[in-house]
């Protein structure tokens, strides 16, 4: 079925149910950034790979919305006689829906896709404009994606703390602690990630993100309804590993609960924007109380204990020596024949290949990014997305990567010379890489949050006339998501100040479309910097340890400052790296690492 047959058949159904208008996000029940195959109705229906965007279908016409990352990207994969495309920050899809529909129309979505705080915001926007929206119970992707994949039913992990640093008891009764002062007697959890933190659990239903998907309900006294498939812990004894207060039920049940707590007039607390609006509803429809509030998960588990660091930190070196030794293997293929055999796929399953000879690796912590001349343009390109770009046709090669440890989480991009770099892209890589030096070498008082800090990064561009449009920097789970909140560094979003274990990225870059694309990056974890000074301020340390390509340094757009961070820094490389490799490997550190 090609796509046009597939909008057709959606739009037949929603004359059948009489809305004007269908909204297709990127997201499943649990509404986190990764999502499982069988949620991947934006795909089914535009084509569309990313791991973030919308569709709006309409009785004859439909548009894609897409952020700065996917511009390039939503034109290759997305017909433009069926889609239109804009930009999913600068052009709102409810602004461009209010255009195109007439005063007394109807919206169709599913509650289950949407925040709480998504449906309140735009069931009030479209009312202003006389336009309903309308809850629909059954997706109409679903109705017609015929060989839709069925959930997985991977084994669970049981997350010792000899790598979590903290029993679950301890974690349930802290935040129980909060509720109890807030007299709310139970916390609704529905993303994946808090709640495999809160309970010391892992899995494998989602490729690159160790969570087992569930909902949880966490009471007052500390303890847990989870509603997860029971096959996946069979075998396993939950109860003895998180608490005998941990109850485990089917998701089948989880519904059922809700109404419960309605009927019982319960102060239910959830996080609007995390938790999707059909929990909600189905919530005050019964009768309960809700009380909207930041998941109390988030910023506890952003800030690592002190067994997590050591983890991570652990776990860079590992990941370093493997980076370093596809970086190794790289330049001695590009002085052998025929180098054009290799290709971006070949590229990235050797660069897996040396993570998974470490017995500590379970998996990718995201899709490889591996990306030859103009591909490097799309932030987050896939090489199977099309046909991969071979060797020896382009100057530089980017590479985004990360893996998966059970004592942590990387992710480490780095941009290396395969051909002959012209002097305007040395500039520019010089230019991204004195942002990210800036930005390592900050110091800052307590309370600051990554917003305030982006600039940093982007001045050095800035004051040659250049920019990038994506963040600066994500937070990193602890052997979970790669993409973590509440911190970040981004000119725009949260403004939650940065504090001791928060592990963020910094990842300027530099992006021409058709020509090449620049980026680099490390993991860096907040610590307190111990100074002098009469307040409390604090610093990065640096996570990742591999070499910048040397070949792409242009000194001219360097001071002095910078050359020092950097020499200091290769030093580091090597004291750190050095006693994990051998042989070539060892030999190409050693020059890779050499002082400017």
């Amino acid at each position: 079925m090609t796509h046009a047959h597939r909008l057709a058949a959606v739009r037949r159904t929603m004359a059948e149910y009489d809305i004007n208008a269908f909204i297709v996000p990127h997201d499943d029940e649990h509404l986190g950034e990764y999502i499982p195959p069988y949620a991947e109705r934006l795909d089914w229906v535009t084509g569309f790979s990313g791991s973030a965007g919308v569709a709006v279908i309409l009785a004859d016409t439909a548009a894609m919305f897409v952020d700065g990352r996917y511009t390039v990207q939503v034109r290759q994969q997305c017909d433009n006689t069926l889609f239109s495309y804009h930009h999913l920050i600068d052009e709102p899809y409810l602004n461009w829906l209010i255009t195109e529909l007439n005063a007394g129309d109807k919206v169709g979505f599913d509650a289950h896709l949407h925040s709480q705080h998504w449906y309140q915001g735009a069931q009030e926007k479209l009312a202003a404009h006389n336009i309903t929206l309308v809850p629909i119970a059954h997706n109409i992707i679903d109705q017609h994606w015929q060989d839709r994949p069925t959930p997985n039913s991977h084994p669970a992990l049981l997350l010792s703390q000899d790598y979590s640093g903290q029993h679950s008891e301890a974690k349930r009764n802290r935040i129980a602690q909060g509720l109890a002062e807030q007299h709310i007697d139970a916390q609704l959890l529905t993303q994946a990630e808090p709640i495999n933190w809160l309970l010391n659990i892992r899995g494998r239903d989602i490729d690159c993100l160790p969570v087992v998907l569930s909902f949880a309900l966490l009471y007052q006294d500390g303890s847990v309804q989870l509603f997860a498939d029971p096959a996946k812990f069979a075998g396993l004894d939950l109860a003895a590993h998180a608490g005998d207060n941990v109850s485990l039920f089917a998701v089948c049940e989880f519904e059922k609960h809700l109404q419960m707590l309605g009927t019982q007039k319960s102060r239910v607390q959830l996080d609007p924007t995390t938790a999707n609006a059909w929990s909600a509803l189905t919530l005050s429809e019964a009768g309960a109380e809700l009380v909207f509030a930041a998941d109390p998960c988030m910023l506890p588990k952003a800030c690592k204990n002190q067994v997590e660091v050591n983890g991570s930190r652990s776990a860079h070196l590992r990941d370093g020596a493997a980076v370093c030794r596809f970086l190794s293997w790289l330049d001695k293929r590009l002085s052998q024949p025929h180098p054009e055999q290799e290709h971006e796929g070949t590229l990235a399953d050797k660069l897996e290949s040396f993570r998974a000879s470490h017995p500590e690796f379970v998996e990718p912590s995201f899709s490889t990014i591996s990306a030859l001349g103009p591909n490097a343009a799309m932030c987050h390109y896939h090489h199977l997305n099309g046909t991969p770009r071979t060797l020896g046709q382009d100057a530089i090669y980017l590479v985004d990567s990360g893996g998966q440890y059970l004592d942590g989480t990387t992710d480490i991009t780095r941009t290396v010379a395969v051909g002959e770099p012209d002097a305007e892209i040395k500039k520019l890589f010089t230019l991204v890489l004195r942002g990210h030096i800036d930005l390592a070498q900050a110091r800052f008082p307590a309370g600051t949050a990554g917003q305030q800090l982006d600039a940093l990064a982007r001045m050095p561009l800035w004051q040659q006339g250049y920019n990038f449009d994506h963040g600066t920097g994500h937070g990193v789970g602890h052997y979970l998501s790669v993409h973590e909140g509440p911190q970040r560094i981004s000119p725009k979003g949260s403004m939650v100040p940065l504090t001791s274990g928060m592990i963020v990225s910094n990842e300027p870059g530099y992006y021409r479309e058709q020509g090449f694309g620049i980026r680099c990056e490390n993991l860096q974890v907040v610590q307190a910097a111990h100074l002098d000074g009469d307040i409390p301020v604090f610093e990065f340390e640096t996570l990742t340890f591999v070499p910048f390509d040397r070949r792409l340094i242009d000194e001219n757009w360097l001071e002095n400052k910078h050359i020092q961070w950097l020499n200091q820094y290769h030093r580091q490389v090597w004291e750190k790296i050095s006693p994990l490799l051998e042989g070539d490997d060892l030999a190409w550190l050693e020059q890779a690492t050499r002082p400017l």
